[in-house]
């Protein structure tokens, strides 16, 4: 299939999908809406969907048709993602903004229902997590795709990590790279930090990008690649994750960031109502290859009383 033709497909998947902006004290998010599919089923709780690093509101674009059965989907561009503003100068992009963000959305933006359903893949799960702690009365239902409580380092690397973080700020972020097409910029995007085949780097690429004189550069905030200047301690994820009192959902990919990492069964414990659920892929294992496991194991628990 050539280029054109993936494309084209990809917007015949968007029928029917609506843009969103939502307007916060600081800061204007973007993103996309997949309206329930079933209008009995408007009143249930919306699903909120938040993207790993780097990615965008298209990340969900293969399973949210399905789960838009259950009830109204938001797709949200996280700060400096995707088609949302960008952190004012000076600042940073801090994990716990992100979580502001968030409760300031669900506050202001979804003031009119009760509860709502997250549904977080990487930094989307982690952002999810920490604000299902944080404010347990406003959540429904957890779900984590590969993705089981925030990065850490020990005490004893803080000072070391700030001393990068603040050197990485007073360089400053390279010129930025500019791309002749959609193509060429996504082809890139295969080989990041998560590779993504062909087809699914040129889906979520074009949300990420800006037309740039002859071509195009990448819309994302260069400050996203910095390093933080503080992270949390092992102690601190656990202990938030103990907090997290709704029924949450792990999704592990067999191929992915977490399939084989160690001292996750600490992390696991600690939610109260935890399931676990294995499914085939990488990182993207709901973007790329046959995301079909995913939508099912996620549906399955949204829907299930």
């Amino acid at each position: 299939m050539n280029n054109e033709a993936l494309l084209s497909d990809a917007q015949q998947d968007m029928a029917g999908v609506q843009e969103v902006v939502w307007p916060l004290q600081h800061i204007t998010l973007a993103g996309l809406n997949w309206p329930a599919a079933d209008i009995s089923e408007a009143g249930s709780p919306p699903i909120i969907m938040l993207h790993g690093w780097l990615d965008n509101s298209l990340t969900f674009s293969r399973i949210a048709p399905d789960l838009a059965r259950l009830s109204s989907l938001y797709a949200v561009d996280m700060a400096g993602h995707g088609h949302s503003g960008h952190r004012p100068p000076g600042q940073s992009y801090q994990l716990m903004d992100y979580v502001a963000d968030l409760a300031e959305l669900i506050e202001v933006h979804f003031s009119g229902v009760e509860k709502v359903d997250i549904v977080g893949h990487s930094l989307g799960g982690i952002v999810g997590a920490l604000y299902a702690a944080a404010f347990p009365e406003r959540i429904h239902k957890l779900v984590m795709i590969d993705s089981l409580g925030a990065l850490s380092q020990s005490a004893g690397e803080t000072i070391p990590q700030l001393r990068k973080s603040i050197k990485k700020r007073i360089a400053g972020s390279g010129r930025p790279a500019v791309y002749p097409d959609i193509v060429a910029a996504a082809k890139v995007r295969e080989g990041g930090f998560s590779p993504l085949s062909h087809e699914a780097a040129l889906a979520l690429s074009s949300r990420n990008l800006r037309a740039e004189g002859e071509g195009y550069a990448w819309r994302t905030d260069a400050r996203l690649r910095h390093p933080s200047p503080l992270l949390m301690t092992e102690e601190q994820v656990v202990a938030s994750l103990g907090l997290v009192m709704a029924p949450a959902l792990f999704v592990r990919a067999r191929e992915g960031l977490l399939a084989k990492r160690k001292g996750l069964d600490n992390r696991a414990a600690a939610i109260p109502d935890l399931q676990t659920v294995d499914v085939p892929g990488g990182h993207h294992c709901h973007l790329d290859g046959d995301t079909r496991p995913v939508a099912d194991a996620v549906r399955h628990f949204l829907e299930k009383e």
